[in-house]
């Protein structure tokens, strides 16, 4: 996978968070990779497109698949993953964000949102979007 580390702080607006976030995308082996029992290539038959993104929170050490330009709280709630207080934040940074290179994605991002948390959390989610990642 290519991948780029980025931080995200709120502190310029009154916030005190600081999140730390690696951005991955598949590389062009791993797309061309044909899965040997199912004799197609692998990363579109389980359902990924180029779009896809692996974000992980460096922070909790959890991460997921989203594809860039849905919502997302709506995608943190589908995933349920523990996140710090700067997940939701920056995934809607990084939804609004040109993805064809993720090396011109700068190091360091100052998140225009205040609210701020003294600790991380996992979204509740829904047992309908649990019932459908388990199939």
């Amino acid at each position: 996978m290519q991948s780029k580390l980025i931080e995200a702080t709120n502190v310029a607006v009154g916030g005190f968070n600081w999140g730390k976030f690696m951005v991955c995308r598949f590389t062009p082996d791993e797309w061309a990779y044909r899965s040997i029992i199912a004799e197609q290539p692998l990363l579109h038959t389980v359902g990924w497109d180029r779009q896809h993104l692996f974000v992980l929170d460096l922070q909790t050490g959890e991460g997921a698949m989203f594809r860039p330009g849905g919502l997302a709280p709506a995608d943190l709630n589908k995933h349920r993953i523990w996140v710090c207080p700067m997940f939701e934040p920056f995934l809607k940074w990084l939804y609004k964000q040109d993805l064809s290179n993720l090396e011109t994605l700068p190091p360091v991002v100052d998140i225009d949102d205040p609210v701020s948390a003294l600790t991380g959390y996992r979204r509740a989610g829904t047992d309908e979007a649990m019932e459908s990642k388990s199939t």
